[in-house]
């Protein structure tokens, strides 16, 4: 989770139910989402307590400025208590929700959550400001209608919408009048959910920025409200009281993106909108079945492999995943396998019969070679000729299973710095390639992508 600005607020904290004794302490959240209470003393000073690992489910907080808080999962960091003087804890939290205190055991649901990422006006590119020059007058005239939301149905039943906040300019000014228009995704349903369920989504959602923008972008921004939150205006109006929502999510990189052109991305908004409701719902029912292979893609991407060996062999094993969960190919027809399996036992000494089963349990699996070949089929006119092809199918084979067993006989296939990494970068084309696929492009519209996305261009010309 990005946190733009680091997040440091002092307070009093209990656990649920026990409001009598109240702790001062200071709650910090940094950038990524890192949650860290210090306190003075412990919530449990016995002698027991200090000796034991306790993990606390929840606490309460009244911190300056922003009321009341909840802290969700929470463990001891550092336990201190020396007696006659004043000691410092520290605790480690999952999550944090600004705005509210739920009980011990009060499930956590929400109607609406609201977040934003990294780059998403570029990717959305929409604007409501539009200014008009009179070069011959020297005027200019700045004007804003705020976009209209679009809203689309997800399979699940919730909504999702791509809003639009804004802050106009409050009063004249000499010297400024500034516009600022963001957007933002809001998932709601009409029942109240897991505050999990909305995550779960908004997780897989950013994935799908990850991919569009060909870049790492964090999540930030996020905020749910409950029609059982509610605050009085005075005058009788009741409105849905905004909790800010903080932890610790992934994809997160240090570094902010930068995306300006349509060009620095696979997609954006503007190639799907005639059918973003189909590559929402498409992108978020493929981790049904294809979960593994998103998280070895991604952990490429946001440099979980701190070595090009590592990367490569993540890259390998997700291609294989994503064609194992996609295909059922086998060697031979299952019947036809099962008499081959069972004319081989008959055979076969009883004590040996135990190492042959081991075996022959994935005889009928068609080998990586052939599963790259069939990865590679729809989309061979973008990775070179029939012998550029085989060769770079064999490399990849030869390299993994190198890397898994390091067997020496492979050892001179092996390859390293710039010829493996334009090895990865072929099979990142390919994941690209069937994520446009999976999402709903078709076969024309993948061709014009690769024609003008500098990503992908840059990809294959390096191969």
């Amino acid at each position: 989770m990005r946190i733009e600005e680091q997040y440091r607020k002092t307070g009093y904290f209990w656990l649920p139910e026990k409001e009598d004794k109240k702790i001062p302490g200071l709650l910090s959240i940094s950038d990524s989402g890192c949650i860290d209470l210090e306190i003075v003393g412990l919530f449990d000073e016995s002698i027991d307590a200090l000796k034991r690992n306790d993990d606390i489910d929840r606490i309460i907080g009244h911190v300056e400025n922003d009321g009341l808080v909840t802290l969700d999962n929470c463990f001891y960091i550092k336990k201190s208590f020396p007696p006659g003087g004043i000691s410092k804890s520290k605790i480690y939290a999952h999550r944090a929700l600004i705005g509210a205190a739920w009980g011990q055991d009060e499930p956590v649901s929400f109607n609406t959550f609201s977040f934003a990422v990294d780059c998403l006006d570029e990717w959305i590119g929409i604007s409501g400001i539009s200014v008009d020059y009179d070069r011959k007058r020297q005027t200019a005239k700045v004007s804003y209608n705020p976009p209209e939301k679009i809203g689309f149905t997800l399979d699940n039943g919730m909504k999702l919408e791509i809003c639009f906040s804004y802050k106009l300019p409050s009063c004249p000014s000499l010297k400024e009048a500034k516009i600022t228009q963001k957007a933002y995704f809001k998932l709601e349903s009409g029942e109240l959910c897991d505050l999990n369920d909305f995550t779960t989504i908004a997780f897989k959602i950013t994935h799908l920025m990850c991919f569009a923008m060909d870049a790492i972008v964090a999540i930030k921004n996020v905020s749910a409200t409950s029609s059982e939150i509610q605050r009085d205006l005075g005058d009788g109006t009741q409105y849905s009281v905004p909790i800010k929502i903080y932890y610790q999510s992934i994809p997160f990189s240090e570094k902010v993106p930068k995306r300006t052109w349509h060009q620095d991305m696979i997609f954006s908004y503007a190639a799907i909108k005639h059918n973003a409701q189909q590559v929402f719902n498409s992108w978020i029912s493929a981790y049904e079945y294809l979960a593994p292979a998103f998280g070895l893609y991604f952990s490429t991407k946001i440099g979980a492999q701190k070595y090009l060996d590592g990367k490569f062999l993540a890259l390998a094993q997700g291609l294989e995943v994503h064609h194992r969960r996609t295909n059922d190919e086998k060697l031979m027809e299952p019947e036809v396998f099962q008499s081959l399996v069972s004319t081989v036992l008959a055979a076969c000494p009883d004590a040996h019969i135990d190492w042959l089963k081991g075996r022959l349990m994935h005889g009928n699996e068609i080998n990586l070679a052939k599963r790259l070949k069939r990865l590679i089929e729809p989309f061979k006119e973008y990775l070179g000729t029939s012998n550029e092809r085989s060769k770079f199918i064999r490399k990849v084979v030869d390299i993994r299973h190198y890397l898994t067993h390091y067997n020496q006989n492979l050892e001179d296939e092996f390859v390293k710095g710039r010829e493996l990494w334009t090895l990865c970068l072929k099979m990142e084309v390919i994941f690209n390639l069937h994520f446009l696929n999976i999402v709903g492009f078709t076969a024309e519209e993948i061709k014009t992508v690769v024609e003008n996305c500098q990503p992908l261009k840059r990809k294959l010309q390096k191969t």
